[in-house]
């Protein structure tokens, strides 16, 4: 995306918000339109299970709707949607298996396969080293890299200082370089 599509974007976005606090239904129904299928990614990414992503996300737009009125900086919706999404995705792995921790829930999460064949071979590296990461770094890099948060605002959809975030992103792109290292010389 380029950056006058990426500001038209979000200055839709936060029309679109806007309206849905004055109670527009049919600027709910563009609203989920263009937000739904990037929230399902994102909890696909945590997840790696795309029924249990939809039911996280379905229950995420509850507390979205809901909760939209309260949203002061409409600019701020894509970080706070991702952060409810995180919420819910959460608790969904919690309640299928009960007493484990989040971390060994999302051990061998699988990424979206790359978008093209003669990209196969790099993607399914990257994937296998992104999955490797711990969970923390790996929401970082979901959000930052592949969903093109700014990092406050993955700091805020993480819930997070932006010091943290920093840091997690660091560690994960030399995590992912040694990883990436080691396959290119195998």
């Amino acid at each position: 995306m380029n950056g006058e599509t990426d500001q038209a974007d979000r200055a839709t976005d936060a029309w679109l918000v806007v309206a849905v606090q004055a109670g527009d239904r049919r600027a709910i129904d563009r609203l989920v339109t263009r937000w739904h299928r990037r929230l399902v990614a994102h909890g696909w990414r945590l997840t790696g299970d795309r029924a249990m992503a939809e039911e996280a996300v379905q229950a995420a737009w509850i507390d979205i709707l809901r909760g939209i009125g309260t949203l002061r900086d409409e600019r701020a919706f894509p970080a706070w949607a991702y952060r409810i999404v995180t919420r819910k995705t959460a608790a969904a792995i919690g309640d299928r298996i009960a007493g484990r921790a989040l971390a060994a829930a999302l051990e061998d999460v699988p990424l979206p396969a790359p978008p093209s064949p003669e990209d196969a071979a790099d993607g399914t590296a990257l994937r296998r080293a992104v999955a490797a990461l711990p969970p923390g770094h790996r929401a970082a890099v979901a959000l930052h890299y592949f969903e093109g948060l700014s990092i406050a605002e993955t700091a805020v959809a993480l819930g997070i200082p932006a010091g943290t975030v920093k840091t997690r992103l660091m560690h994960a792109r030399a995590r992912l370089r040694t990883l990436l290292q080691g396959e290119s010389h195998a």
